[in-house]
């Protein structure tokens, strides 16, 4: 059986803007393929649904007006190259932020 799944494009921590609508945030998870509701997918509008077989990233997003979460087809995500921080709440959380800007992953203690 030959595997069809893509390597994805973004790594953890990573900085990316939406390709079509005016946000971006940091990658802090990724699915190798879609892996959202049916509800989910469907009610994003024809024109702009983007294909279910490739990576889709979770994000701790922002816009000009609130935080919040996005679940992201790799096609419409772009390295966002602006060198401003992300403001989202929850960076602290999962996030290290480095002096060159970028965000390192933080290691999760076992207990």
């Amino acid at each position: 059986m030959v595997s069809t799944m893509k390597t994805a494009k973004f790594s953890i921590g990573q900085v990316v803007r939406h390709r079509l609508f005016p946000f971006r945030g940091i990658i802090f998870d990724v699915d190798p393929q879609f892996a959202n509701t049916d509800e989910w997918y469907e009610a994003i509008p024809a024109d702009v649904r983007p294909r279910k077989d490739q990576p889709f990233y979770h994000l701790l997003a922002e816009n000009s007006e609130t935080e919040y979460i996005a679940y992201v087809s790799e096609q419409n995500l772009l390295e966002d190259q602006s060198g401003e921080p992300v403001r989202h709440p929850q960076i602290g959380e999962m996030f290290d932020k480095r002096p060159d800007g970028r965000y390192a992953p933080r290691r999760q203690s076992r207990h």
